[in-house]
């Protein structure tokens, strides 16, 4: 009978956690023996990582019955059902009954929950939590400035020249224009094919949906600040003026950072 040891804080670089998965499986066919670690399930979770991994599967792809998991693994059944329950949780795997287990579409719908719960939970004000959701929405768009600007410049784009309309509009009217915001951020990623920018930008947006205290009604000068303030991105975008565009976006979400330190 073993004793419980407290698990130790890993010190592992992230190449020495991949070099880890990488290593943890064998090639197909062949049993994956030595699992020297404490918690079974955890090797085994890692081992089907470390398959997905070695043979470059992707979203939809099947994998092994639990039958050849468990030949392969030499674990117990109990120990890759609850392996593939933890990993179909974070959307690594799905689970459809009478056909199989396949890769999931790992997208970003954990991390959300559980930064809504975080903040849910947290010992501070929503207020304070938005805030940094804010801080890192503007760090999102100004890391991709180079990316959008060399993309967009000489360009014309009438559906984002759409959206700040409709914005300007909404915003003269005293009006909210969340949908807008988000069609405009969205549009301008799809441009530079930034696709895990555009799920990170999804998932704050989520987040700040799903925190966003009641703050009033916004003045509608802030409002029409802040809609002005992406008619400038997008003229510095398609003029190819990287500093404008890093201005305007800091001026974005000025009012935004205003309501929350009022």
């Amino acid at each position: 009978m073993t004793s419980d040891t407290p698990t130790q804080v890993s010190k592992d670089t992230p190449q020495d956690l991949l070099q880890n998965l990488l290593g943890s499986g064998g090639e197909e066919g062949q049993p994956l023996s030595g699992i020297e670690i404490v918690s079974r399930s955890a090797a085994t979770t890692d081992a089907i990582k470390a398959y997905i991994l070695r043979r470059g599967l992707g979203p939809g792809d099947p994998l092994p019955t639990e039958a050849k998991l468990c030949a392969d693994l030499q674990v117990s059944r109990s120990s890759v059902r609850e392996a593939l329950r933890k990993l179909q949780a974070l959307d690594i795997v799905v689970i459809k009954q009478g056909r199989g287990t396949f890769v999931g579409e790992m997208s970003l719908t954990p991390m959300v929950e559980t930064l809504v719960l975080r903040s849910a939970l947290g010992q501070r004000s929503n207020t304070a939590s938005l805030r940094e959701v804010v801080k890192v929405r503007r760090y999102l768009d100004l890391g991709l400035t180079h990316d959008t600007v060399s993309t967009l410049s000489g360009t014309t784009n009438p559906d984002l020249r759409e959206c700040v309309d409709e914005m300007k509009a909404k915003a003269v009217r005293g009006e909210k224009f969340m949908d807008e915001d988000i069609a405009f951020h969205n549009g301008l990623l799809e441009r530079i094919d930034g696709t895990l920018a555009q799920q990170l930008t999804a998932s704050m947006w989520l987040v700040h949906m799903a925190v966003v205290p009641d703050l009033g009604p916004s003045p509608s000068e802030g409002q029409i600040k802040t809609a002005e303030a992406h008619e400038h991105m997008l003229d510095a975008a398609e003029a190819g003026d990287a500093t404008a565009y890093q201005q305007a976006v800091w001026d974005h979400y000025a009012h935004l950072e205003d309501l929350l330190t009022d």
